[in-house]
Order: structure tokens, then sequence, then C-alpha cells
């Protein structure tokens, strides 16, 4: 003899399952950006590399840019920008006032990369921004092979 009738059988059936769904997905854990620890996240998320002549990492925790400069040589260079914590990410490089790049990466860890030609010797103005707040960034500028 049946404990439940058929139809209530089912309906508590369908409810453990649901509620096992509600509770795994309960326990996926969400990037912390406040919280994280920015060395240790870019050195999965952006190894370091040989021939870095530039390079930054942080958290960006409202929407105003976090800007930098770096004096870099004449050349051809690789930029790579990732970021995590949700939305997009932005890089803009500038020198002697002209926009040299402007690279944006989908912050869910992917890495984005550019060809970045530096015509003079000189201060590159580098402006890490995102209206996704907030977000982990880093970016690496490596003397292209």
């Amino acid at each position: 003899m049946a404990l439940f009738p058929p139809f209530l059988s089912r309906a508590l059936t369908a409810l453990a399952a649901a509620a096992v769904v509600l509770g795994t997905s309960g326990c996926a854990q969400q990037l912390s950006v406040e919280n994280a620890d920015v060395p240790g996240w870019k050195a999965t998320a952006l190894p370091s590399t040989d021939g870095i002549v530039a390079e930054d990492s942080g958290r960006i925790l409202n929407a105003r840019p976090v800007d930098h400069t770096e004096n870099v040589a004449a050349g051809t260079y690789s930029l790579t920008l990732v970021c995590d914590g949700g939305g997009k990410a932005f890089l803009a490089v500038r020198s002697a006032g002209q926009e040299l790049v402007d690279l944006g990466a989908a912050c869910y860890g992917t890495r984005e990369t550019t060809k970045l030609t530096v015509a003079k010797t000189g201060p590159l103005e580098l402006s890490v921004s995102s209206v996704d707040a907030p977000t982990l960034y880093a970016y690496q500028i490596v003397q292209a092979g």
C-alpha cells in the first residue's frame, strides 16, 4: 500500500529535485571583488612572461577610471587585458595626446590581446575603466617577438 497518492508522490519528488538544484547553485561562489587577493588572482589570470615592459593590476570599485603612466621605448608590443567580476572593462592607451589603442574585455577571466605600436619613446598614459564596477583588472605590455 502506497504511503502517498501518486500525484502527491510526484509533487514531492519534483519539490525535492528543485531543492537539490537550488542548494547546489547556492554553493557556486561568485568572485568578491572587494575582498579578492589581487596578486593571487593576477598570477592565474595573467601569468608573468618574458619581455614585460609595463604591467598593472587592481580593483575598479566605482565608475572612475584608474590611470597609470609608463615610460616605454618606441617599438611594437603586445597588449593584453583581463578582468573578472562581471561586465566589461576597457583599457585606453595614449601617447602625446593621441589614442593608440582602446581595448575591451569581458570580465569573466577571458584575455584580450592586441598589437600596440609606439612611434616615439616616452610616456604612455594608460586608463582602465568599467561602467560595470566592481571589477578586477590586469594588463601587460610585452615586447613583440
